[in-house]
């Protein structure tokens, strides 16, 4: 890939960066306090980013979205990456999973969702599955001509300010070479269907105000054109929107890396211990320097990964590879930064702490560093027939 940014690039990471610097950054204490964004300071920054031309940034220019290619939506993510993640997906980028929608479903969900008007979370995790998604025991049976759904899911992202949810139900069993294994298929459902509740989840030490809600399904009746795409084929599905997904909290790593940085090197420039500032000290300076060869490496892999979606040479370990070292870039990063300020970055009163504790969560979503690995390692056996 070409490391030089196009003039387009460069927009888009000013442009964006701006907007994250104006509208974001004067509500994070706010929303760190109430653990909640007042609904008119919502309302105000999605009307604000529609309006920019910076909402749906990763859909088509032809079904109204931004129409950027994998490498701009990764430098946008990356720029929406310095601020917390509560007011960062305000400025939605929909699941680009909504775009198997055929039929009723591009007017009812698609459309709406890169307009604005509409909102999605998707519903994969559950209690005794986690990673183990052919694990999962949430069900949807045929009645007719419609979907009875039972079960229940958790770790649900921004459910409690979405309109319907993408869903992942098992709708019967296949039988393989390696034995059963369970039909995983994808369903729309709007909040409020009979059936269906919805409720907060526990409070989360990372991100406060971007709130992880348990859903329950009790025998739910949805619609046959509630299906997403082919029954069966939900796993495929779930395959596009994890690497995407990955790919996004690798981008949101770095910037948010590179915004703890700068503030580590600002405290380290203007903070005097023995007549001299810490960071020409090798002990604070040395770990300085590791931090942005780090952040850089971790950078240079997303948009690598990025790159090759573009040019339709992606595989998933690419993704696995900048999810696993962004995200943990960003735990080292926050660590240290943590570590230049001393007992003044366990203070509330400076961001550091907030950084520290939201730095933890990456490591987690959107796939545990483990899984990464394992997928990473998966790559490098299959060719040798292991």
């Amino acid at each position: 890939m070409d490391f030089v940014l196009s003039d387009e690039q460069r927009a888009i990471v000013e442009t964006v960066r701006a907007f994250v610097e104006t509208e974001l950054y004067p509500f994070e204490d706010e929303v760190e306090r109430l653990d909640e964004i007042p609904v008119e300071i919502a309302k105000s920054i999605q009307a604000k980013a529609i309006a920019a031309g910076l909402y749906a940034a990763n859909m088509p220019a032809e079904l109204g979205g931004g129409g950027l290619d994998a490498v701009g939506v990764s430098l946008a993510e990356r720029e929406f990456g310095r601020a917390g993640y509560a007011l960062q997906m305000l400025v939605a980028r929909p699941s680009n999973i909504l775009q198997a929608c055929t039929g009723d479903q591009i007017e009812q969900y698609l459309l709406p969702t890169i307009r604005g008007e509409r909102h999605d979370c998707l519903a994969m995790t559950e209690p005794g599955a986690g990673s183990d998604v052919r694990n999962m025991v949430t069900r949807a049976d045929r009645d007719g001509g419609d979907w009875i759904i039972n079960g229940g899911k958790h770790f649900i992202s921004h459910a409690d300010t979405s309109d319907f949810v993408v869903l992942f139900a098992t709708t019967g069993t296949d039988e393989t070479r390696r034995g059963p294994r369970k039909r995983i298929s994808t369903f729309l459902v709007d909040m409020g269907t009979p059936g269906f509740e919805l409720r907060r989840g526990s409070a989360c030490v990372s991100h406060r105000g971007y709130h992880q809600c348990e859903l329950t399904f009790t025998d739910c009746r949805i619609p046959g054109g509630a299906l997403l795409g082919e029954e069966g084929r939900g796993l495929e599905l779930m395959g596009e929107w994890l690497g995407a997904s990955r790919l996004t909290v690798a981008a949101t790593s770095v910037g948010r890396s590179q915004r703890v940085l700068e503030t580590a090197l600002s405290w380290a420039a203007n903070r005097k211990q023995f007549g001299q500032s810490i960071g020409s000290f090798q002990g604070v300076g040395f770990q300085l320097a590791d931090c942005e060869v780090q952040i850089d490496a971790a950078d240079l892999l997303t948009l690598r990964a990025a790159d090759r979606i573009d040019k339709g040479t992606f595989v998933d370990a690419d993704a696995a590879k900048a999810k696993l070292y962004a995200s943990e870039t960003l735990a080292k990063v926050t660590d240290t930064a943590l570590q230049v300020f001393g007992g003044m970055g366990l203070m509330s009163e400076n961001p550091i702490e907030r950084w520290w504790r939201d730095a933890r969560v990456e490591r987690i979503w959107d796939g545990t560093s483990e899984i990464q690995r394992h997928i990473i390692n998966r790559s490098q056996m299959r060719p040798l027939g292991a």
